[in-house]
């Protein structure tokens, strides 16, 4: 295919995010030999309601990590864009990597159902089906923090492709849980919320799509720099600092990520993971490797996203979140966007884990359904726009 090491061989752009939206020859166009991936649970509202918020980030998470360890288990080294979206994911795929990751996933949808009876959707849709309809797909690879590379996503492509992929999802049937196909290794879900640091902060999950598409690079560049002025830096905005960490002893909480991570439950799994937590307190506080992995997090947490729509988990102050409400609902009133907010008071992290020294990854999300509660609000109003 030849194109297969397209994303891995894309330079990384050193730019800030306000610099890199300037232009938009900094983006570049995704081979049309390459797939779109959906994967979404049905009813996740219902389902955070219900308070299963847990449960439906760890399933997500569980998703990406499928698809992680599938390409690292046929040793291609091959670097792919994916997004987290706290009740599914979407990824980026070269063809040489569809039929086995389809198979993962839709293996892993089957043991989802199994063990929580949520469904879990999995659909695929060619760049070439989507380019074929005018509809537009950018990406560029941005250096978010000194450790973490991100994909960043122009045009409305991977909205359209979800829309479809929703719409055409058939249910498997037939087809038999294979235990070989879960490929689950270093899932991890050991943390307590996260609390901001300051008590006037609240953590804010905020999803924000432009009407227009043309005009989302210079809306979404104003908005960001919006952001900056009234909350500070992206770092000053990080969720997920080393000094409010801390470890979650529940043993209700790792028979939860039990659920997920493996095929059947294994009280000695239990058992061993529950003590490996009670060690990690003092692992993290008096070992160098702890020390600096629990530095490294902040770097390679998840909490930034731009797949066409703004996605993000940050603090902020109370008085400036007013402010800030009030340039959104400016800029709703003058049909430039739509946004789609939920307001909280800590945030969550499930996490994978090869390796605590160099791989690891976080994805981080808002207590109480974070992303799908702002979600449900996003819904609403679009919901509101198309029956005008």
């Amino acid at each position: 295919m030849g194109d297969e090491k397209y994303y891995t061989k894309l330079k990384k752009d050193n730019k800030t995010l306000i610099e890199l939206l300037e232009n938009e020859t900094n983006f570049s166009n995704i081979p049309n030999t390459w797939h779109i991936i959906v994967v979404d649970i049905k009813n996740s509202t219902k389902a955070v309601n219900e308070g299963k918020h847990h449960q439906v980030n760890l399933i997500a998470t569980g998703a990406i990590i499928s698809v992680l360890n599938t390409i690292r288990k046929q040793k291609k080294n091959i670097e792919i864009p994916y997004f987290f979206g706290g009740d599914g994911a979407t990824f980026i795929i070269p063809t040489i990597l569809l039929n086995s990751i389809l198979l993962v996933l839709n293996n892993y949808s089957l043991h989802i159902k199994k063990n929580t009876d949520l469904t879990l959707r999995v659909g695929t849709i060619s760049v070439k089906n989507l380019l074929a309809d005018a509809i537009s797909l950018k990406i560029a690879k941005h250096q978010l923090t000194e450790q973490l590379a991100i994909p960043i996503v122009l045009g409305n492509g991977l909205k359209i492709a979800e829309e479809i992929i929703k719409k055409k999802f058939i249910k498997i049937v037939d087809v038999e849980f294979k235990k070989d196909l879960l490929y689950l290794e270093g899932m991890e879900c050991r943390w307590e919320q996260i609390k901001p640091t300051q008590i006037q902060k609240k953590v804010i999950c905020l999803l924000i799509d432009t009407l227009d598409e043309n005009n989302q690079r210079t809306i979404y560049k104003d908005i960001l720099a919006k952001m900056e002025s009234l909350f500070g830096s992206f770092e000053n905005r990080q969720p997920i600092k080393t000094n409010n960490l801390k470890l979650n002893f529940s043993i209700k909480k790792i028979w939860e990520e039990m659920k997920i991570s493996l095929a059947n439950k294994n009280v000695s799994y239990l058992l061993k993971n529950w003590i490996e937590t009670l060690i990690g307190k003092w692992y993290f506080n008096f070992s160098k490797d702890g020390k600096n992995y629990l530095n490294q997090i902040g770097q390679l947490s998840h909490t930034f996203m731009l797949d066409g729509m703004i996605n993000t988990v940050f603090t902020a102050e109370t008085n400036n979140i007013v402010f800030f409400t009030q340039y959104l609902n400016q800029l709703e009133k003058d049909k430039k966007i739509i946004f789609g907010m939920h307001i909280t008071h800590a945030s969550v992290m499930s996490c994978y884990v090869l390796d605590r020294k160099t791989k690891h990854s976080h994805f981080v999300d808002g207590t109480e359904g974070g992303y799908t509660s702002a979600a449900k609000m996003f819904k609403t109003k679009l919901k509101n726009l198309n029956n005008h």
